[in-house]
């Protein structure tokens, strides 16, 4: 986007702006940036319905990212970076702090794929997301990918965000607030989180 790499599929990203346009989020918050063209997107989305503003979270965020992300100065003043764990508490805390007071909130969990810490991350940025608004569970494929040995993670098959949502969905009293929205996925054909998109209803 302008340039930048998105890590997401072409249609993911069509889906993303269709959630901005029609839920016009006060924040989105987009956990795990990678090289910040996604946040670019975002932050285009909403000048032009001239609302909203973008937080970016990665445990990674090197300076010359800031710079290209700050060479697009209509652009950056809608985006927040914060360097740190999503999972940790006073990155959470510091968060919090930004949304606070504003009603409408949607979040993309798109860091770290492990089970444990995807989990982690459902049970607490759940509770920013507001009736109307979604929570995006991403990269809920891997589940679906077969190893590769050439390339190993810490995440595959039994251990990422799908097993994660699942598990959620079966402990979680936060859960019960949420549904997948069937109309998204069954507009998807290439997606990295075809069942991971959750609306909140309440």
């Amino acid at each position: 986007w302008f340039g930048e790499p998105a890590l997401q599929t072409a249609e993911d990203m069509i889906i993303m702006q269709d959630i901005i346009f029609r839920t016009r989020p006060d924040f989105f918050i987009e956990v795990g940036t990678a090289w910040s063209g996604s946040l670019l997107m975002y932050a285009t989305i909403m000048s032009a319905l001239n609302h909203g503003h973008v937080i970016g979270i990665d445990i990674f965020i090197p300076d010359d990212l800031i710079e290209r992300i700050n060479s697009f100065p209509g652009l950056s003043e809608r985006i927040t970076l914060i360097k740190g764990s999503s999972t940790d508490p006073e990155i959470f805390d510091r968060v919090k702090s930004l949304v606070a007071g504003k009603p409408n909130i949607s979040v993309h969990l798109d860091s770290d794929h492990s089970h444990k810490h995807v989990l982690d991350e459902l049970n607490t940025y759940s509770k920013l997301v507001s009736k109307g608004n979604y929570l995006i569970c991403g990269d809920t494929v891997v589940e679906d990918i077969p190893e590769q040995s050439h390339r190993p993670r810490p995440w595959g098959v039994g251990n990422n965000p799908k097993t994660a949502m699942n598990e959620f969905f079966n402990t979680s009293n936060d859960a019960k607030r949420f549904k997948l929205d069937s109309k998204i996925r069954n507009k998807l054909l290439l997606s990295n989180q075809k069942e991971g998109y959750l609306l909140a209803e309440t």
